[in-house]
C-alpha cells in the first residue's frame, strides 16, 4: 500500500507547486481532515441501520485550496467578482479503511447454512483518493475571512480517481467452494470466476459535500464536512453479485464521510 500511496503523494505536491506557478496571483490555504466514514456496499442489507452502523471505517487526508478572493504576493483582495467572492477550489490527498461484514435479517434467526456463511464472509476495503472539488459559498468569502467567530458554509461538487485494496474471506474456510460460501457468489460475474474478489485497482468517483468553516482566528480556519462518494465501480468492496441473476444487486458502492479539518492560510 505505501508503494502506491507514495507517487500519489508526489503527484500531489507536484500539483499544488503547479498551482503556486501558474496561479501566484492568489491565496493558498493547506489544511488535515478526518472522520468517521460509512460504506455502503454488498455486505449487509440495503436500508439496514445495523448494516450501516457497522461497516464502517475512519479516513484522513490533507487539502489545498486555491483561494481567489485574496492575493498573497501583494496582501490585497483580488478585483471584486461573484466568483472570485463565492468560489474556493479544493484539491486532495485522502485514505480511508472500513471492516465490512454481513448485517440485517439474512444472518439473524434460525440457523441455516446460508446464514452460518454469511456471518462468517468478512472483508475489508482501503481506498486512496486524489482529487479536486469546487466549493461555492452562499455568503462572502471576504465578510467571513475579516471576522473571527464568523460561520462560512458551503457546499462542493467535484472527482476523484481512487486506488483499491479489498480483500474477501470466511472464517469457515477458503472463499469459492460451496461448504463456505453462499450460491450467489459463486457465480461468475464481470470476468471474474466469482461473485466476491480479493484485489486491488482503479476507479473513478464523483464527491459531493456540504459544510462549514468556523474562523478561528485571521490565519486559521475549524471545518466540519458531510461528504457522499459513489464509485463509478461495484468490486470497491471486493463483493459484486452477478446482476444480470442477483437484480437487488442494482448500485455501485458508495460512501458517507463525515469529517473534522483544521486550515491554515499561507501569507
Amino acid at each position: 500500500m505505501i508503494k502506491q500511496i507514495i507517487p500519489l503523494l508526489l503527484l500531489f505536491v507536484g500539483f499544488s507547486t503547479n498551482l503556486n506557478a501558474q496561479f501566484g496571483g492568489f491565496s493558498h490555504e493547506v489544511g488535515i481532515i478526518a472522520g468517521p466514514i460509512a460504506f455502503q456496499s454488498d455486505y449487509g442489507e440495503r436500508h439496514d441501520l445495523s448494516t450501516n452502523a457497522g461497516n464502517t471505517g475512519i479516513g484522513i487526508g490533507i487539502i489545498h485550496y486555491l483561494n481567489f478572493s485574496y492575493k498573497a504576493d501583494c496582501n490585497c483582495y483580488t478585483p471584486e467578482t461573484y466568483f472570485n467572492d463565492h468560489f474556493k477550489l479544493r484539491s486532495e490527498l485522502s485514505y480511508n479503511k472500513t471492516e465490512l461484514q454481513h448485517f440485517g435479517q439474512y444472518v439473524e434467526g434460525k440457523p441455516s447454512l446460508g446464514k452460518e456463511q454469511l456471518k462468517a464472509m468478512t472483508g475489508s476495503t482501503a481506498v486512496t483518493n486524489l482529487g479536486m472539488q469546487l466549493e461555492f459559498f452562499p455568503l462572502s468569502i471576504r465578510d467571513f475571512t475579516a471576522r473571527t467567530g464568523s460561520l462560512g458554509p458551503f457546499v462542493s461538487v467535484g472527482g476523484q480517481f481512487s486506488y483499491y485494496n479489498a480483500e474477501a474471506s470466511s472464517t469457515l474456510g477458503p472463499l469459492g467452494t460451496p461448504l463456505t460460501t453462499l450460491p450467489k457468489y459463486l457465480t461468475p460475474t464481470d470476468s471474474r470466476p466469482y461473485g466476491f474478489s480479493s484485489e486491488s485497482g482503479t476507479v473513478w468517483s464523483v464527491v459531493s459535500s456540504v459544510g462549514t468553516r468556523y474562523k478561528l482566528a485571521p490565519l486559521s480556519d475549524l471545518m466540519v464536512d458531510l461528504r457522499f462518494q459513489y464509485f463509478f465501480s461495484n468490486w470497491v468492496d471486493g463483493l459484486n453479485p452477478n446482476p444480470e441473476i442477483y437484480k437487488e444487486n442494482k448500485a455501485n458502492d458508495w460512501l458517507v464521510w463525515f469529517n473534522v479539518g483544521y486550515i491554515y492560510y499561507l501569507q
